[in-house]
């Protein structure tokens, strides 16, 4: 075999590893956080990864919060309206109650229309919230609601509030 020979096997063992070397890279492995037997295909996240297990019954969660003020929680529900304006908030129907979710830092967003009726599942803090006057006309402001219906806002409210890590919307 003369040297040219050689290069060219060379050549061609090193095409092959290469190409071997592509393939493992490109591996069909799913990762595990995203596809859990319990996700459906069809379900978006925002902010943190959460996965659908372990979610608390509100209830429950309410009376272990009257001792601590604030509880780690994750809650589902069906959603009532988000923020028209950037999908900062949303309202929770959670069967017993209806929550208030605000995302922590306003590190993510929700979609902004379309996600109304749908299941959702929040992963973050469960608390005890005075609203002001101004939150609230704020809040109906960005909900679109009208100038009359603003100018109702007199009382601040006292509910429960939900900072969300992290949101599953089912679609």
């Amino acid at each position: 075999m003369n040297i040219f020979e050689k290069n060219k096997l060379m050549k061609n063992i090193s095409l092959l590893f290469m190409v071997l070397i592509l393939f493992s890279c490109n591996s069909s492995k799913e990762d595990p956080i995203l596809s859990s037997k319990n996700e459906p295909l069809s379900s978006q996240f925002y902010g943190k990864l959460i996965s659908q297990d372990s979610i608390k019954n509100l209830t429950l969660e309410k009376q272990s919060l009257m001792n601590t003020g604030i509880k780690s929680s994750k809650i589902s529900g069906k959603i009532i309206e988000t923020c028209s304006k950037k999908g900062c908030w949303m309202t929770l129907d959670s069967g017993e109650d209806t929550l208030f979710i605000k995302f922590r830092d306003y590190a993510f967003f929700v979609p902004t229309d379309s996600v109304e009726g749908k299941k959702a599942i929040v992963q973050g803090d469960l608390f005890l919230d005075t609203v002001t006057v101004a939150m609230l006309k704020h809040y109906a402001e960005d909900a679109g609601k009208s100038k009359i219906e603003i100018a109702q806002i007199t009382e601040p409210s006292y509910d429960l509030g939900f900072t969300a890590d992290g949101v599953i919307i089912v679609e």
